[in-house]
């Protein structure tokens, strides 16, 4: 028979999309603080590193007070050593570490736009694939015209906010990393949903997240440094170090969010957070020769539009593939 994703009420998915835009936001906030980091540092690899790990020294603290979570990462492991539940689903901070190493590779020279649009176009599209397949215990969902119309309005809203910012002479490799990372973090949102339903901790599918990413992150920065050493000096600012905290707030929330309103809807909740938070943090933050232009508030108020008629009800376009019989 042909599967669709259970039932929520409307005022779960309202919720829950309030939730996806939440996680944008914070996305965006941490954007800035790892872009400005790598910097300040000069290294974007080992701001990455320091980024990851310090919020995996926190989600440690948090572990060692909450019973829960300890219990729900012995479930997580004992079900992948079973076979129920496939090892890879417990690496998905591979998305989240290629994430936050694009932000301080190549954040600060992209600036917040740029950066987003890339990594908005490769969620996007990440996250209609994986909607419309399934994943785990998540059957297939149907792609609604309202779904696909704003997933379409939402991608040529942010060219629209970003189109100002196009030219000049950033090198292609700089928007196909955040555009890779954006398709990884779909990946991440939807695997990381699946080991919190097997775990049943938000806790410990955040903790998977972090440990895995901070280990990738680790090697990749040990080869980058045994070729170019490490940095003279730390920066000083202590925001700048805030970026591990603010990245376990919006991982566990993206964790709890993803089973209301799928991959897809998480994703466009979030790509409106971003646009709105990156608009704000220009105009009270703004970087050093940051001018706001007509264009990037057209395109943050249409990608609101977009999220909107997403989240509307529709008929479905074609049929779901049958998963068993």
């Amino acid at each position: 028979m042909t599967l669709v994703h259970p039932a929520h009420s409307r005022t779960a998915v309202t919720l829950g999309l309030l939730g996806a835009i939440i996680v944008g936001v914070l996305t965006a906030i941490q954007s800035r603080v790892n872009g400005e980091f790598g910097r300040a540092l000069a290294d974007g690899y080992l701001a990455a590193v320091i980024s990851f790990g310090s919020g995996l020294v926190i989600l440690l603290v948090a572990l060692s007070v909450w019973a829960p979570g300890r219990r729900g990462l012995r479930v997580a492991f004992g079900s992948v050593r079973t076979g129920t539940t496939p090892w890879w689903y417990l690496c998905g901070g591979a998305g989240g570490a290629l994430f936050v190493l694009s932000q301080g590779i190549t954040g600060a020279v992209l600036g917040i736009a740029l950066f987003t649009v890339a990594a908005v176009c490769g969620q996007t599209l990440s996250g209609l694939a994986i909607d419309r397949n399934g994943i785990g215990h998540t059957p297939p969902a149907a792609i609604t015209f309202t779904r696909l119309v704003g997933s379409v309005l939402s991608l040529a809203a942010v060219g629209v906010a970003v189109s100002a910012g196009f030219g000049g002479d950033i090198p292609a490799w700089m928007l196909l990393l955040p555009f890779a990372a954006g398709f990884a973090v779909a990946v991440q949102q939807a695997v990381n949903g699946q080991v919190r339903r097997v775990a049943g901790s938000a806790l410990a599918a955040t903790f998977m997240n972090f440990l895995v990413g901070t280990i990738v992150l680790l090697v990749v920065c040990l080869v980058h440094e045994a070729i170019v050493g490490l940095p003279e000096r730390m920066p000083t600012n202590p925001v700048l170090y805030l970026g591990g905290l603010i990245g376990t707030i919006f991982i566990g929330g993206a964790v709890i969010v993803v089973r209301v309103t799928g991959v897809l809807l998480l994703g466009l909740g979030s790509v409106a957070g971003q646009l709105v938070m990156s608009l704000v943090l220009d105009v009270v933050l703004p970087t050093r020769g940051q001018v706001i232009v007509t264009s990037t508030v057209i395109g943050t108020l249409l990608t609101l539009v977009a999220v909107m008629i997403a989240a509307l009800p529709s008929r479905t376009l074609g049929k779901l593939p049958i998963r068993g019989r």
